[in-house]
């Protein structure tokens, strides 16, 4: 990689490439699953340094959604990459090598989150160094999407003995598969905290901070997304924000959520239509050791905005 062909990349971040040139077709793959894992219409924009267009112009939980999944993609990226032997500058995590439980031992790979989140703070926090309240926004949100890989880690288990017997398990620290962590930000950004900008007076200048627009709702943890403007109606496409309109998007008809045809076809309706598939279907074990399956063709209703 040759670090000063990449556009868009700020000082901080030029010199972290160069540091850490070996590690850095992770950190892209990262930003790709980041974008892959967006739960609206978020097609990029051709020949332009900002991915999304204007989406992210305003500071609205969408900014914050995708500020959150990105850099939880790089953490991600850098972790697993760092655990399959990828880089020599990482790999397992050492740390938990202490008591195990009853019927287990520490083995194989424990992935290591830290410094998959280290690479992460550093290169994705790069931009984020102004003493306004969009990056102060952006921080939070960035170390949130980071905490959500964390908070999500888990035992992974093989079974050793005869015939399986699973006498004793070798265990190591997994992450989860990345849609996983799309689902729990989805979660928060469901339940994003609104945010007020204040300003106050220090020996650098003014600096912008935030604080929860309402105080009776409980403050956002590190755990929370946080955002301080309203979304733009993204019902109907309008180039101005980015929004491409919700017009033959596949809906859920039994969800009351922003995914459900009522919120996300904006009152305009829906469209039902049949779709066949092949799949997979009466699968049958076979001794040993491989599994034959018929293939049925089923039929879904598929249902779309007006």
């Amino acid at each position: 990689i040759l670090c000063g062909s990449i556009p868009g990349l700020v000082p901080k971040q030029l010199r972290f490439c160069r540091n850490y040139v070996e590690i850095m077709p992770s950190v892209a793959e990262g930003v790709k699953i980041g974008i892959q894992e967006c739960r609206w219409n978020c097609t990029t924009v051709n020949d332009s340094l900002a991915i999304f267009g204007p989406v992210l112009d305003k500071a609205t939980r969408e900014s914050a959604f995708v500020h959150a999944i990105a850099s939880a993609g790089v953490a991600f990226a850098v972790t697993r990459s760092c655990a399959e032997g990828s880089a020599t500058i990482c790999g397992c995590d050492t740390r938990h090598k202490g008591s195990p439980g009853e019927g287990w031992k520490w083995g194989g790979c424990s992935e290591d989150v830290e410094f998959g989140s280290m690479v992460s703070r550093e290169f994705a926090d790069a931009r984020e160094n102004r003493p306004d309240a969009r990056s102060a926004m952006n921080r939070h949100n960035n170390e949130a999407g980071r905490t959500s890989i964390i908070e999500l880690m888990h035992l992974k288990c093989k079974c050793h003995g005869l015939s399986g017997s699973c006498e004793v398990k070798t265990c190591w620290w997994s992450q989860p598969d990345f849609r996983v962590i799309g689902d729990y930000l989805k979660d928060k950004y469901d339940s994003a905290s609104e945010m007020v900008v204040e300003k106050h007076r220090e020996s650098r200048g003014w600096v912008e901070t935030l604080r929860p627009k309402y105080n009776f709702f409980k403050a956002p943890t590190e755990k929370d997304l946080v955002y301080y403007e309203n979304s733009p109606n993204f019902c109907e496409p309008n180039p101005e924000t980015g929004s491409f309109g919700t017009r033959d998007r596949i809906c859920n008809v039994t969800s009351h959520g922003i995914d459900g045809c009522d919120l996300l076809c904006c009152g305009r309706g829906h469209n039902t239509r049949t779709e066949k598939r092949k799949e997979k279907c009466h699968c049958i074990f076979h001794w040993c050791c491989y599994v034959r399956c018929q293939e049925c063709i089923r039929v879904y209703d598929v249902h779309t905005c007006k």
